[in-house]
């Protein structure tokens, strides 16, 4: 008798789409809310900038319909630090409390968890201003207050938290978390400074969501890139693992384990960086440690050694040439977000939550009012299939979210980068008429979840 194969994926399991509240909300000067720096950020030729975004904040009843057919258990966004304290710290700002409050109820209200992330790139202006960002303790300080405030006012419904986004690259982004390089000062001695400020802001909040919110689940989350030794040579196998432990492990070393390895103490030892660490930064870190480790996972590349062996992490990271690429230059590669999950589960045997994966596509509506969108379709069945390889491998995966579904704004303000299920109608400059409309990846993904991820034809 032919054995009956069961589906991998435990009920429960996390289905639904990440957004930011930058990317998506607009309404940037109503509701009480603040400047953030991505507000003032200079707008290149041929992008927009984030006044409008795609009218979340206006249209959220009308998305949150459209999340509940397609069947969304779970809804990730981000909270904007200014609509709740509008210069970073004085008085709350109630009314963005209440925006806040209102989509919260209306997720919950349609079936979908709220995940929610704190900080996703957006200061408060005034802070990067009058601190320079997290450079600064005092902000650490106010991101614990900013914490605090949205688990008092939150955490009766929201119970799955993320509190940087995308923590891994303040090493090589520090403008992302507000912070500018004084003159004079070693650039690199000053990223760890602000990277080790990240980390304690970090432990502060998830040391509050543990005592305010006892049945809440804080993720620490950075965005993996599966990499490659470019050959079997040795020292490109070197140059990846040093690569990996730069880009990945140090941040889930730390999220998961509570302290520096001795990989990144050694190497800062041998440049002669002595990062400033305040009583009791030790003991938070260790103490704090997170309930699942998440992670953005769009590609992969190789690495080469470098002729100094130094920072292949850097300069050593290149394309695959055995990989297609999307059209701004992301290798797709299903069999990584795989290997991603092994290694990260077997080295911290801990529940790994996929918070965002996807493909951006230049797109346009057909005679039909849609979009007939097959490669996004093999993109997101193809890592699925991988995904659950992994899990039936023994790896613990408690959710998938696909980035976007609808189109939103890009990081760099690129609407013709498309990532959604819903295609949204407006371009860079001509906003339209902001119209949703069901892509043909909708009634696909619409079945996948009915199916718990059983059915991915």
């Amino acid at each position: 008798m032919e054995k009956k194969s069961t589906n991998v994926i435990p009920e429960g399991f996390l289905w639904g789409g990440a957004v930011t509240s930058f990317q998506t909300e607009g309404a940037w000067n109503e509701g009480g809310k603040g400047l953030s720096i991505v507000d003032v950020r200079p707008v290149p030729e041929n992008h927009s900038d984030w006044k409008v975004a795609i009218d979340f904040y206006h249209r959220y009843k009308e998305d949150i319909a459209l999340f509940k057919e397609l069947g969304f258990n779970a809804y990730r966004t981000s909270i904007s630090w200014s609509r709740i304290f509008p210069d970073g710290e004085g008085e709350v700002n109630e009314e963005g409390v209440k925006f806040y409050n209102d989509l919260f109820d209306e997720l919950i209200a349609n079936g979908m968890q709220p995940v929610i992330t704190l900080y996703h790139f957006d200061l408060p202006l005034a802070l990067a201003e009058k601190y320079n960002g997290f450079a600064s303790r005092k902000v650490v300080d106010l991101f614990e207050r900013y914490a605090r405030t949205c688990f008092e006012r939150f955490g009766d419904r929201v119970k799955y938290w993320i509190t940087f986004n995308e923590q891994n690259l303040v090493l090589q982004h520090i403008n992302h978390w507000g912070a500018k390089v004084p003159e004079g000062v070693d650039p690199e001695a000053f990223a760890y400074q602000v990277c080790h400020n990240v980390f304690i802001a970090h432990a502060k909040a998830t040391k509050a969501l543990h005592e305010m919110v006892p049945d809440g689940k804080m993720s620490g989350m950075i965005t993996y890139m599966t990499t490659y030794p470019a050959t079997c040579k040795p020292e490109d196998a070197l140059a990846n693992v040093k690569a990996k432990e730069l880009l990945v492990d140090f941040f889930f070393d730390v999220f998961a384990r509570g302290e520096y390895p001795s990989y990144v103490t050694s190497r800062l030892e041998k440049k002669g960086i002595r990062i400033k660490w305040e009583e009791g930064d030790a003991e938070l870190l260790k103490e704090n440690t997170v309930d699942n480790l998440a992670f953005s996972y769009y590609q992969s590349r190789i690495v080469k050694a470098t002729d100094d062996g130094e920072e292949p992490a850097v300069t050593g990271v290149v394309a695959n040439p055995y990989l297609e690429a999307n059209e701004w230059g992301w290798s797709i590669d299903p069999i990584g977000l795989r290997i991603a999950l092994k290694e990260t589960y077997a080295r911290y045997k801990m529940p790994i939550f996929i918070t965002e994966n996807g493909i951006g596509v230049r797109e346009e509506l057909n005679e039909n009012n849609t979009v007939e969108d097959d490669y996004r379709i093999d993109y997101h069945r193809s890592h699925i299939e991988q995904m659950k390889l992994a899990m039936e491998e023994g790896v613990e995966v408690i959710g998938y979210l696909m980035w976007g579904s609808t189109d939103i704004l890009s990081s760099q303000g690129e609407m013709k980068k498309r990532y959604g299920v819903i295609f949204v109608n407006r371009d860079e400059r001509d906003l339209r008429d902001l119209k949703r409309y069901k892509k043909k990846s909708f009634f696909w993904f619409k079945k996948v979840i009915a199916s718990n991820g059983a059915e991915l034809e």
